[in-house]
């Protein structure tokens, strides 16, 4: 069997073998996949070539989702904490 240049390990393909997989089994799944990925290559794009492997799995599919989701832009960092928290800026 040749390896799967996107999924060396066979994590992904594995979790769409698993029937009745939940979302937070498949986070996991996908964590462990992202720790493997060499730093020389582009995660995204491999994200991106695991949904095209796996197109005729459904929408819906928790593994689908993840990989979804690990396409869309993180959320800026918001400062929390910290005196301007904790101090009202309406009281003297």
């Amino acid at each position: 069997m040749q390896k799967d240049p996107h999924d060396p390990k066979g994590l992904i393909r594995e979790a769409y073998r698993i029937d009745g997989i939940s979302s937070g089994e498949c986070r996991t799944i996908f964590l462990d996949w992202a720790l493997g990925v060499p730093g020389d290559l582009d995660t995204r794009d491999q994200v991106q070539g695991l949904l095209v492997q796996y197109a005729d799995q459904p929408m819906d599919h928790p593994m689908t989702q993840t990989l979804l989701a690990a396409l869309k832009d993180a959320p800026s960092p918001r400062r929390r904490g910290g005196r301007s928290a904790r101090v009202d800026p309406t009281r003297s």
